[in-house]
């Protein structure tokens, strides 16, 4: 299987990088819609950092600064009954397949009213309903955890996709050799989005790997592999709009490497001191994906200035909204600590803990 680079990173003559995708399907509303997700997506991680300062966020905070374009490109190109299984980077995904920024914040705050009811004080928790299988700390597991929604869903005579994400740590992981393997050797309709962000916590990807692309791995499993700038969100969603089309066609599982770059360290406590000096603001001066779009939105008349700022103003209004509805919101009360950890129904009740009663 070649590897496909078609929406590989390009540059020009002055290093600054240049969007391949000229002749988009995505019409000027659906651009606009792309816009409004990346800048949520970094408005809403601005907002838990501030959260987090005041104390106000009690685990761990873990951003996709620079890498926003990946998630929400990707995660357009899906349908509404299609799966996704993000890993800790990919919050606009989420927010594409339809969570609101008053569930994240209530969610790492530990609020009763959020996600996990205060259970989970980040980002381990899924919706099924939308779509949405919420990652675990186990680096590579959910791929093959798709795969198995995937056959499942083959059996029930369902055309779904499912797009699994991982970084290009967890793509040294046993689990992701088995799982891709498995969806190849059956052809399930499974695209794995494997994001070359260059760091796994502190280790460079090139201690990580011997291949200098990730997507050269798929011709191990035999599937179809693509490069794409991670940091272009048309091209983001153009590859992945392919892949799905191909997938869902019964063709089998594509390998997708994003070439992106992690511009804060692996939580908000990571102090970088292992990136070299000048690297962090070179990608933020001249790759940002957000100022990127912005400028194609504008060199290409698809939007005005003013169009743009007001709807970033729009999604800082449902920001504050959002997030002054979760600090309002009630702690979990004690008793119900245990409640959704264990299936009491085959218990008998005399054996049930009281505080498991309810």
């Amino acid at each position: 299987m070649r590897i496909s680079t078609k929406y590989a990173p390009r540059k020009v003559a002055d290093g600054q990088p240049l969007s391949c995708i000229k002749n988009t399907s995505l019409t000027p509303d659906q651009m606009l819609d792309l816009f409004r997700y990346l800048k949520l997506t970094r408005l809403v991680e601005e907002r838990i950092v501030n959260l987090y300062r005041q104390t106000k966020v009690v685990g761990g905070v873990f951003r996709s600064l620079g890498q926003e374009a990946t998630a929400v490109g990707s995660a357009y190109a899906l349908r509404s009954d299609d799966f996704i299984t993000p890993i800790i980077r990919d919050l606009g995904s989420v927010f594409v397949k339809g969570i609101r920024p008053r569930q994240i914040f209530a969610q790492y705050m530990a609020k009763a009213w959020g996600p996990s009811g205060g259970k989970d004080l980040n980002v381990h928790f899924g919706e099924l309903d939308k779509g949405f299988l919420g990652p675990i700390s186990h680096l590579g597991d959910m791929i093959p955890v798709m795969t198995g929604i995937l056959l499942a869903a083959r059996m029930q005579q369902k055309n779904i996709v499912g797009l699994a994400y991982i970084g290009d740590g967890g793509a040294s992981t046993g689990a992701f050799f088995e799982g891709v393997n498995f969806a190849a050797v059956q052809k399930l309709p499974l695209i794995t989005i494997a994001e070359y962000n260059r760091y796994a916590y502190s280790t460079p990807t090139n201690l990580q790997t011997a291949v200098r692309n990730l997507a050269e791995k798929a011709a191990a499993f035999g599937i179809p592999g693509y490069i794409v700038d991670g940091n272009d969100v048309i091209a983001c969603y153009e590859v992945t709009r392919q892949a799905v089309d191909y997938a869902r066609s019964g063709r089998g599982a594509v390998l997708i490497e994003a070439k992106t770059y992690r511009r804060k360290g692996h939580a908000e406590h990571d102090d970088q001191r292992y990136v070299p000096e000048g690297e962090i603001e070179w990608w933020e001066k001249h790759n940002d994906p957000i100022d990127r779009f912005e400028k194609f939105l504008l060199d290409e008349k698809v939007a005005t200035k003013e169009r743009l700022d007001q709807i970033a103003a729009d999604v800082m209004h449902e920001i504050d909204e959002d997030c002054e509805w979760a600090e309002s919101s009630p702690m979990p009360e004690a008793e119900v600590a245990a409640h959704g950890v264990f299936d009491n129904s085959i218990v008998p009740p005399a054996f049930r803990p009281k505080i498991l009663e309810n």
